[in-house]
Parts: C-alpha cells; sequence; structure tokens
C-alpha cells in the first residue's frame, strides 16, 4: 500500500519513489517511537513515583527513544547513503564548522556523565554562578541560582541555562561531590573581659543542642572513609570547635561546625537565636562597639 501510494505521489511531484518510501518510513519510525515511549511514560506514572523518579524516567526514556530512533533511522537509509559518501564527507564537514559549538556541548555532555563531575541535585558553583544542578541535557545544564554568602546562600529562584562546555574553560566546585556537608562558621565578638571558657562552654551547649548538627560528624565520618578510595581526604577532627582571637579591643570567637549546605542558614539562624537566648539570660555577654 505504501509503494503504490509512494508511485502516485511520484507521478504528482516528480520526486522518485523510493526516496518517497524512505522518508515515509522515517516519519512512522519516528511516530511509533515517540508514541511508544509515551505510552510507557504514562504507564509508569500509575506507579508511586516521587518528583525526581518522574524526573530521572522522562529523561532515559528521552535518551533511549532518541538512540533508537536514530539507529533505526541510520538502517533504513545505509543503502541509499553509500551511493553519496562523497557528497555527504562534504556536508558532514560544512555542518562541523558550522555546528562545532553544538558538537563540543554534546561531547562535553558525555564527559559529564561519564566523569560525574557533578550529577542532579548537586551543588556547584562554575565561573561565579552558583547554584543546585535541577536539570541535565545533551548540550547544557540548568541551575537553580542561590545568592552569595552574605545572602545566606538562598534560592533566587532564577533558572539559569549553563552550556556543557564551561566544564573544560573553568574549574567546577562540587559542594556535595566527595560528601554532603561542609565547613561553616560563625563568629562571635565578646568583651576583652570576659571569662573566655564560660563562654566556650556555653557555645558548645548551643551547638550540642541543634538537632540538625548533632549526628554530623559520625555521619560525615562514615563519608570521608567511603571517599578515600578515590580521594586522598581525611580531617583530624570532625567535632565542632570554637578558635579564639584578639583584635583591637575585644575577642573574636570562630565557632566552626559540619552542615549541609542546602540547612546552612537554617542552622546560623537557629545557632544565633540560642546565643542572644544566653545574652539575655547572663550567660553570654556579646561586645557592643562603642
Amino acid at each position: 500500500m505504501i509503494k503504490k501510494f509512494c508511485e502516485i505521489l511520484e507521478n504528482i511531484t516528480t520526486i522518485k519513489s523510493e526516496n518517497i518510501y524512505l522518508v515515509i518510513i522515517s516519519i512512522i519510525i519516528v511516530a511509533v517511537v515517540t508514541l511508544i515511549r509515551h505510552v510507557l511514560f504514562k504507564i509508569s506514572l500509575r506507579r508511586k513515583l516521587n518528583a525526581k523518579e518522574k524526573y530521572m524516567y522522562n529523561k532515559k526514556g528521552s535518551t533511549i527513544a532518541t538512540v533508537t530512533i536514530c539507529i533505526l533511522l541510520a538502517l533504513v537509509w545505509i543503502d541509499y547513503l553509500k551511493n553519496f559518501i562523497t557528497f555527504i564527507t562534504f556536508i558532514s564537514t560544512a555542518i562541523t564548522l558550522s555546528l562545532k559549538d553544538f558538537i563540543f556541548n554534546f561531547f562535553s555532555g558525555i564527559y559529564i556523565r561519564t566523569s560525574k563531575i557533578f550529577s542532579l541535585e548537586d551543588r556547584i558553583e562554575v565561573n561565579g554562578l552558583k547554584g543546585d544542578v535541577v536539570n541535565i541535557n545533551k548540550t547544557g545544564f540548568d541551575l537553580l541560582e542561590i545568592g552569595d554568602r552574605v545572602n545566606g546562600e538562598q534560592s533566587t529562584g532564577r533558572i539559569v541555562h549553563v552550556p556543557n562546555s564551561i566544564v573544560f574553560s573553568y574549574p567546577v566546585k562540587n559542594y556535595v561531590k566527595a560528601f554532603k556537608y561542609i565547613w561553616d562558621e560563625i563568629k562571635i565578638n565578646i568583651p576583652l573581659d570576659s571569662d573566655v571558657y564560660k563562654v566556650k562552654k556555653e557555645l558548645y551547649k548551643i551547638i550540642k543542642r541543634n538537632s540538625v548538627i548533632r549526628n554530623i560528624p559520625n555521619k560525615m565520618e562514615s563519608e570521608v572513609n567511603d571517599a578515600s578510595t578515590d580521594y586522598r581526604i581525611y580531617f583530624n577532627n570532625l567535632d565542632p570547635i570554637i578558635y579564639i582571637e584578639i583584635v583591637d579591643s575585644h575577642i573574636e570567637l570562630y565557632l566552626r561546625f559540619l552542615v549541609h549546605p542546602k540547612k546552612k542558614r537554617n542552622v546560623e539562624n537557629s545557632i544565633w537565636l540560642d546565643i542572644l537566648k544566653s545574652n539575655k539570660e547572663g550567660k553570654i555577654e556579646l561586645y557592643k562597639k562603642e
């Protein structure tokens, strides 16, 4: 039936029926594979999948469908293309030159996936851009932008699209590559005549009461051990620690502790509320600049 239809079109358009047949078969392949992909995705939605699982299922389905279409189209057109190998070589060279950025980004995407520089939901920083990876596609990735340290590294709500090739031009900082937690510091200023040991004791009580970071050292130790097979990483101390420095007419205490980067601001807020409470109760006297 298709061949008869192609012969009719040949009489109307003067285009060879063989070429029309190949085009029609190609359209059918694309339509059928796409339809199967959508049907399978709809079936998967009947399962109780969370948002991340749905996203990953959709991305994998898209990749498999694209590869399948490319293979089937190559099989359909292979005999036809053999007769035009010289022409195709010329065209492919021209296309390569005109689409070099696209091609570079495409293979950079393969490099990102195979080397696992970062993964979905990782917090990264590259060329001054900082955010959480919310999408990785064939030629680029999307970041949910976060503010700077002054603004608590909170989400700005803006999605930034970044070409994959940027990973070859600038260093990539991954907040959670080897383990989930980073070191954070809070600076507390107290008068020069304060009882430092008493203040430190109170600060340690505050940090140990914090439910978010209390168990992090044990978790971090396990993650460091797991990461040691791939990275030469070690820490002498994973517990919260307080450093002291005398500056001008006051003392600066640096409260250093481990925290998940996405929970950093909430943890800092909780600690500061406890410090202010201790100040009100007379347990910690905060320095007031005259």
